[in-house]
Parts: C-alpha cells; structure tokens; sequence
C-alpha cells in the first residue's frame, strides 16, 4: 500500500470520530500549550538576563583587585578570610601596572574603578546614587555609545555628567518615549513631570560630596562627654551640566549593572571627598598606602578573557570576570528550564494515554473492518502502519495547535505583565522567547509522543484474527 493511500485511510478512520478524534487532539493541544509556554518562559529569562551583560558588554570586563577576599567567609566572620589583607601588603595598583594590563594582546582599555556616593539635585528634587568615574574613551563603547539623548563626554575633564532614565525618574522626571507618551493618575499625584529627553541637555545638576571636617573632629571628644554627638562630616557642593541621558535597559538590564552618574574620570579624581571608593579601601587601607583599590580591564573580545585573565593572576592580582560565573548561570537556567518543562510532559503524557484509549476503541469499532482487510490481502505490517499513521496525525495536528496556543497565551501573559512594568518602570520587558528549535521540537515532540502512544494499539489492531474478526457483530 501507497503512503499516500496509507495517510488517506488514516484521516477517513478519524474523520469518521470527529468527536472523539477532536477531543484526543484537544488534550494534545493542551500538553503542547503548556509545554511552550513554560519552557519559553524559562528560555526568555534566561536571554533577558544574559543578553543584558551581552548587550553592554559586561562578559568583555574583568575588575582587578589587589588581593582576594574569600567573601562568603568574611562576611560569616572568619577573621583567617581577612588576614591575607590586613597582614600581608598586596601587589599596589599603579600606574605603571595598569600600562602593563594595557600591553596585553587583546586588551583594549585600563582604567581605575572610582564610584563613591553624592547627593543629586536637580529642580529642587533630591536622591541619592553612587557616582561612577569614567574615562573618554568609554564613550565608544556600549552602552555609552548609544545615549538615548545628547553624547558622551569628549575629554577626561570637565563639568559634564551622564544620567540614567532610571535616576531621573527618582528625581520625579518622566521621559517621553514610544511607550510613555502621558503620565499616569499615579504620576501626576507623585508629582511627576513627563519631559522630552533633549529639554535636560545642558540642566544644570548639583552634586554634594561628603568631606571630614577638622573643625567638628577637634570637639569630637568633649561633644561625645556631652552627649552631643554628631558625624564629623559636611557637604560640599559641585556643579555639572547634563552632556547625555542613558535609557535604561530593557528586560533586567538594570541600571546598576551600570551606573545612574558618570562623570569624567579626571574631574572625579579632582573633586573633594572622602578617602574610600569602595570596601577594597577599607580592608587594604588605601589611604596608607598609594595604588588604585581596584582596576578595570577590557579586552575586544569574550575569547581574550581568559588568556589575559591568566597573565593578570600570574601577577598576583585577584581578577572578577562574569564570564567565570556563566558556565554556573546556563546550569542553573537548564535546570528552571527543565523543571518548567516537566510540567508541560506531565500534561503531554496525560494526552498520550488519550490517545491510547481512543485508539483501543477504534479497533474494537472496527474489528471487522480490520478482518476484512486481512482477508484480500492487508498484511499486519500495513494493518499497523495504518494506526501509526493516525496517532500521527493526531500528534501533528495537536503539534501544530499546541504551538499556536503556547504562542497566544505568551502574549497574554507578556502584555498583562507589562501593563505593570509600563506603570511602574516606564518600559516593557519580554518574559517569554520562542525560538525556531523550540517550535520544531515542540512540534516533533508532539508526533514522537503520539507514536509512541499509538505502539500497544497498532500491534493490538495486526493481532487481530481475521476469522474472528469477520465474525464480529
């Protein structure tokens, strides 16, 4: 028999039970929607958190640091975690070091980390942030080189400074986008103004760094005697105008990974605060001694992290690169996935017994038709690949409905999640990816499935004898 005439047999057998033949491709349909969606969903937080270190290159950067700190024990209290720093000098970060760092092959840029934390002011509304130094030649780099509004800053000195949608938005300034184009109830009794980026080019923005003041340090003892004790501290006051405005990354590209102020590297290096960047400066007591706390290093591409990652080590500076954590994060991902994915089996393997019931009932409904076909000729091989045909059908059929299904409630779900993200975070984030390997094996899948199901009732239907089956009422 023709495959052709073995396919048009099999969908006359299930058109003949469109009823139950729908009913069986329904629980299909059902296992495969479930399947796609959670295993999309899973695949979709995956690539929304690793595209954004992707995105902004954060797999190309390695920190440096002068000697390295078990964290994990040195935060539980283990004082032995701390001694390597606080009883053995680290290897100082010069400048000189950093020219060594920049001579490696593939190392494109060397810079000192520099964040400490200021006071922004802008119209009169208030919020705090961690000021992240610079220099230049980041502007050529992602995400720098792609301002939402204005442009990187051209030299290491000067009065500009760069700001995130996310930190104007704490100043209770709402950019207009494609997605925000009016502000909501909330926004407006919050106090909110809903701006074009460009308006803030040029704003003047005031920033007030903590400094020691000897004069309250004098009286610091007879204060404390007194009861009136106060942190000897003031602020001083910096003026900056706003070059550029960062727009803040979608999905879970925050702007943390990054930074809500960037200003020059050479204007910071100038501006008068207090000692420590960072905890490295606490625990190596950088203001004893000279070097930076820490140093970025960037190469051109994620293939030289390694090589130069060795040759810093071999130096005996402590390096952090992200890529160290991305083999531990697909793990983590491909077990989510995983365990999604089961959920959607369990309701696929239901299907299947669905199939398999259907399928008995066939052949006891047409246990004389089956002995008809033996007796001019039909062998068991055709009798079975008949059955076999048709639980394919019902597996592609349910393949094909299932993915359409999986694919409208990711939108479903995707636009009910957003009308939150939009309310509260101005942008939209997609939770679920359905790439082309998830359609086609979730469609295979669903065939597999279905022959698999259809195994015990095909052999049932070619055991059939054609004597007793002829004489079947």
């Amino acid at each position: 028999m023709k495959p052709d005439e073995l396919a048009r047999i099999a969908l006359e057998n299930l058109w003949r039970t469109k009823l139950r033949t729908v009913l069986t491709t329904m629980g299909v349909i059902i296992g495969i929607g479930a399947l796609v969606s959670m295993v999309s969903f899973g695949i979709g937080t995956q690539k929304n958190v690793t595209s954004a270190f992707y995105e902004n290159d954060l797999f190309t950067s390695m920190f440096v640091t002068p000697v390295e700190i078990d964290v994990n024990r040195a935060i539980s209290g283990d004082v032995e975690a701390l001694a390597g720093v606080l009883y053995k000098p680290p290897s100082p970060l010069t400048d000189s070091t950093l020219s060594e760092f920049q001579a490696f092959p593939g190392v494109e840029i060397v810079f000192p980390e520099i964040r400490f934390p200021v006071k922004l002011s802008l119209n009169g509304n208030e919020t705090q942030t961690n000021l992240r130094a610079l220099p230049a030649g980041m502007g050529k780099y992602k995400p720098y080189n792609d301002l939402m509004a204005g442009h990187f800053f051209e030299a290491d000195t000067g009065r500009s400074i760069i700001l995130s949608q996310e930190l104007l938005r704490q100043m209770k300034v709402l950019l207009k986008t494609k997605q925000l184009r009016h502000r909501t109830p909330e926004d407006s009794l919050r106090g909110m103004r809903l701006v074009e980026p460009d308006s803030l080019l040029g704003r003047l923005v005031t920033i007030g760094t903590s400094v020691v003041d000897l004069e309250q340090m004098t009286g610091l003892p007879m204060m404390f005697m007194q009861g009136r004790m106060r942190v000897p501290f003031r602020e001083i006051e910096h003026h900056f105008h706003i070059a550029g405005i960062q727009e803040t990354g979608q999905g879970f590209d925050r702007p943390s990974m990054i930074s809500g102020a960037v200003i020059p590297m050479g204007t910071a290096e100038s501006l008068p605060r207090t000692g420590f960047n960072n905890i490295w400066d606490v625990l190596s007591g950088k203001h004893d001694r000279e070097g930076y706390s820490s140093v970025v290093v960037r190469v051109n591409h994620v293939n030289h992290v390694e090589a130069v990652q060795d040759s810093i080590e071999t130096m005996g500076y402590s390096v952090f690169s992200i890529m160290d954590q991305l083999s531990d994060m697909k793990k983590g991902f491909l077990i989510f996935d995983m365990g999604l994915g089961a959920v959607g089996t369990i309701a696929l393997i239901v299907a299947a017994l669905g199939i398999i019931n259907t399928m008995v009932m066939s052949i006891l409904e047409r246990t004389r038709e089956i002995g008809i076909m033996k007796a001019i000729g039909g062998s068991e091989a055709e009798i079975r690949t008949i059955f076999f045909v048709e639980a394919g059908m019902i597996g592609l059929m349910g393949g094909l409905f299932g993915l359409a299904l999986g694919w409208l409630v990711t939108k479903i779900a995707n636009a009910v999640a957003n009308v939150y993200f939009i309310r509260e975070i101005g942008f939209t984030v997609h939770f679920f990816y359905i790439p082309l390997w998830l359609v086609l094996g979730a469609i295979a899948f669903s065939v597999v499935v279905s022959l698999l199901a259809g195994i015990y009732p095909a052999a049932r239907a070619a055991a059939v004898n054609p004597v007793d089956a002829l004489r079947h009422d």
